[in-house]
């Protein structure tokens, strides 16, 4: 099968006919659109080359029209055997497995795009071609008749390239296929139906400022819609439309470069550029796009900081406060951010150590502050000599001078009303704790630094003196004692002293005062502490009885040395003595042994303790010395005169714990006999109400009704009697267990359901219970139960006096025993 157009003329570029050429097409089709006339010079010319040197080589002799391939033979030739290659000659064929079709075109009728023929087909209409595939029947349409193939709608490439079908060939009649389906392809042949686009657009560059001719800036990307391939319809070359001379494009790549040198951001910062991509390479009757490009110049630092003038004037009031701006200076740089940060200083001026000047970082000014006290006296005026210098400096235009500037600051101090002003910035006083009131502790003065100079007067800060201790001369400062003074209650007193100037009561000054009370020797010593001395009965003489210390609240400069001594009565007492120790502790002796008692149990010895001040003052203390029973290595053990009437040296702490014991034992006899008694009384009281029963009830069958021997009923009878472990006699347990340890007896008088409901607890939680099934069951509902009893052994004889019909009110588990007790009429007939 072969596809052909008009008899002639094929859409099968890839193996375009030579005979097929331009002026074939003008003879046999008629003239040819300027449109695919361009298409068929640039395209298909090369393709007639690669058929003119592929195709002799195979196909010797030319091939007629009426001469086809086989239905299918798109691998005809590959079929061939070797000697049919060598005996006879091969017709030449066309290879049509592609077709193709011009997009968007349209016209009045639909387009032809190739035809299908089978040398089966003898001409008698006996032939139907039949299509399949990609559009078949709705773009693509085949006269079964002739084989012509129309494209019904207009194509687009951009939607779909290429369209796969499938054609066959069958008898009309029966539809039998003549020959195998052959598959080919459909290509929609592109055309320039689509302009450049800047998908990203519009764009956004920075470059930096004076830079130079060829400087990258950014680059465009354009895309066409059109087949990349085939023709030049996507071939974009770009080009600036606006934008020159500041910078140039290059014309495939899209990169866009500075076209002129030292480009200034103070001059122009921002730049416009319009952009155009146009297909065809550029050449006449291409489609264009367009975008824009905006380009910002950024800033480096090529220019200097400036003074916007070269002598600023300040004036200042001398008593301004440490650390205040007087005045702000200003150097302005063209360059902006980092570029245009300066730093001022100070680099002459006879007030360099007066004034300082810092960096306002929001605003970039210099801020001129006072860092030392102003004095109109002494100097009315300074000159300083100030500098800005950028912060970051380039290097490649550092040759453009230097990036600072200079300028003079003149600074005038102005006289101020000044507040009084003290001799001394604080004051320290000593005074004798014993000083007389209203004598002189001290003085301060002040004076007004004003060329007027007031007359001050003086005050004492009355919350820093709440007590009021101190007073002061108003003229000339002196302080004075109000109230008595005492170093041991209060070493130092800090007050606040006020100068005021008495034509301007606002200008007040204040100044600390710090009064050191001194020492002097008022207060007599004293025992640290009460001591109470222990003396063993079995001491010896010369021993260490206790060893004390004094204290003294005064604080000589030398330190404290007490002198020890007795009364002159006790002097020559016959059991005690003194000795001072080199620590300045004395010790308390004993004179001889064989303290008791019984004799005496407390001794008091008055001593007196002196200091070495002037004049020295003592005082008279009381050590109380008490004699007590001592072990043989000398620890206290009592110290009481009771503990020698205790029998045979026991102490009344281990009688009592004596006595406890005993009653203690008494205590659990007097249990134990209760308990006795208690065990002899029954558990169980028979009346007339007291029935039981024994129902046992096992899976397999056994002894039936007389077999009580898996329960012992004598339990409930005496529960102290059987408290041991009944095995079952009926069956055998595989392992044997320890009995079951039960609880204690029940005492009596316990009812017996309580009795029941702790066997029943002890054995469901008993984990050596038999493995087999064991219900006990106890019919003992207790004494006086309002319920009643259920037991049917007291039921009344006669069944009609019973009516058992509420049974079946229960609910289905007792439906059937109410069927059973019931008493229907054929009962009663019966």
């Amino acid at each position: 099968m072969i596809g052909k157009l008009n008899g002639s003329c094929f859409y099968n570029l890839s193996y375009f006919y030579v005979d097929c050429a331009v002026n074939t097409w003008r003879s046999s089709c008629g003239t040819m659109p300027e449109r695919l006339t361009e298409m068929l010079m640039d395209t298909w010319t090369p393709l007639i080359i690669l058929w003119i040197t592929v195709l002799p080589s195979i196909y010797m002799a030319p091939m007629n029209q009426s001469q086809v391939l086989p239905s299918g033979s798109s691998t005809g030739l590959k079929r061939l055997t070797e000697e049919q290659r060598v005996l006879n000659r091969s017709k030449r064929g066309w290879v049509w497995n592609q077709m193709f079709v011009l997009e968007e075109f349209s016209g009045p009728e639909p387009i032809l795009v190739g035809r299908l023929h089978t040398d089966l087909d003898p001409g008698s209409s006996k032939i139907k071609y039949i299509l399949s595939g990609d559009g078949a029947g709705t773009i693509f349409v085949i006269n079964d008749k002739t084989g012509d193939i129309h494209a019904m709608k207009r194509l687009d490439r951009e939607e779909k390239a290429e369209y796969t079908l499938t054609a066959q060939a069958v008898d009309r009649d029966t539809n039998q296929p003549l020959e195998p389906p052959s598959e080919f392809i459909i290509k929609v042949q592109d055309i320039n139906d689509n302009a450049p686009e800047f998908v990203d657009g519009p764009y956004h560059a920075t470059v930096p400022e004076m830079s130079v001719v060829g400087t990258f800036v950014t680059k465009v990307t354009a895309t066409d819609a059109d087949d990349p391939v085939y023709g030049n319809s996507a071939k974009l070359v770009y080009s600036i439309l606006e934008g020159q001379p500041y910078f140039s494009i290059e014309p495939h790549t899209a990169i866009i470069k500075t076209a002129l040198p030292n480009m200034d951001r103070e001059a122009k910062e921002e730049y416009f550029v319009v952009i155009q991509a146009k297909d065809m390479g550029g050449h006449m009757g291409g489609l264009s796009g367009t975008t824009t490009v905006t380009i910002t110049l950024t800033d480096v630092n090529d220019n200097p900081p400036k003074f916007a003038q070269s002598l600023y004037h300040f004036s200042v009031m001398e008593d301004v406060a440490l650390g205040e701006p007087i005045g702000r200076v200003k150097a302005n740089d063209l360059d902006i951010g980092e570029n245009a940060k300066s730093s001022y200083d100070i680099i002459e001026g006879d007030g360099m150590d007066i004034f300082e000047i810092t960096t306002d970082a929001q605003t970039q000014d210099g801020i001129i502050r006072v860092r030392k006290p102003l004095d109109f006296e002494t100097k009315k005026s300074y000159t300083l000599k100030v500098e800005a210098a950028n912060i970051h400096i380039d290097p490649r235009f550092i040759s453009g001078g230097p990036f600072k500037d200079t300028a003079t600051v003149k600074i005038v101090v102005e006289d101020a009303d000044e507040p009084p002003v003290f001799s001394s910035p604080t004051y320290l006083l000593e005074v004798h704790e014993n000083a007389a009131i209203n004598s002189v502790i001290g003085q301060v003065t002040a004076h007004d630094p004003d060329v007027s100079s007031s007359p001050i007067r003086f005050s004492i800060d009355r919350h820093t003196d709440l007590e009021r201790q101190f007073n002061i001369n108003a003229e000339d400062g002196k302080i004075t004692l109000a109230t008595p003074l005492d170093r041991e209650t209060n070493m130092w007193h800090n007050i606040t002293i006020v100068a005021t100037e008495t034509r301007n009561h606002s200008q007040v000054s204040r100044v600390p005062v710090a009064i050191k009370v001194l020492d002097v020797n008022d207060n007599a010593p004293e025992f640290a502490s009460e001591h109470e001395a222990f003396l063993c009965e079995n001491g010896k003489p010369g021993q260490v009885i206790q060893i004390v210390s004094a204290v003294d609240k005064d604080d000589p400069k030398n330190g404290h040395y007490f002198l020890y001594s007795l009364l002159p009565e006790m002097v020559n007492n016959p059991n005690f003595t003194i000795k001072k120790n080199e620590d300045n502790t004395l010790s308390i002796l004993a004179k001889h042994s064989g303290f008791s008692r019984q004799k005496q149990e407390v001794y008091l010895l008055p001593i007196i303790i002196s200091d070495s001040g002037n004049p020295p003052m003592s005082s008279t203390s009381t050590l109380t010395i008490r004699v007590c029973g001592c072990s043989s290595d000398g620890i206290v053990q009592s110290c009481n005169v009771e503990a020698y009437v205790l029998p045979i040296g026991l102490s009344m702490g281990a009688l009592i714990a004596i006595l406890a014991c005993i009653i203690l034992l008494l205590v659990i006899v007097v249990l134990f006999v209760t308990l006795r008694r208690h065990k002899n009384e029954p558990l169980i009281i028979k009346d007339d109400e007291d029935v039981r029963e024994n129902i046992i009830r096992y899976d397999d069958e056994g002894g039936g009704e007389e077999d009580t021997e898996a329960f012992d009923i004598a339990t409930l009878q005496n529960p102290d009697g059987i408290n041991g472990f009944l095995p079952r006699k009926d069956i055998k347990p595989d392992l044997q267990f320890m009995p079951r340890q039960g609880l204690a007896p029940v005492p009596n008088g316990v009812d017996v359901d309580e009795f029941i409901n702790v066997r029943l607890h002890e054995a469901d939680n008993d984990p050596t219970a038999p493995p087999y099934d064991s219900i006990q069951i106890y019919g003992y509902e207790g004494r006086g139960s309002a319920a009643g009893s259920l037991s049917s052994l007291e039921s009344s004889t006669s069944d009609s006096d019973q009516n058992f019909d509420y049974l079946s009110e229960w609910g289905p588990r007792f439906k059937r025993l109410g069927e059973l007790y019931s008493v229907g009429e054929s009962d009663k007939e019966t």
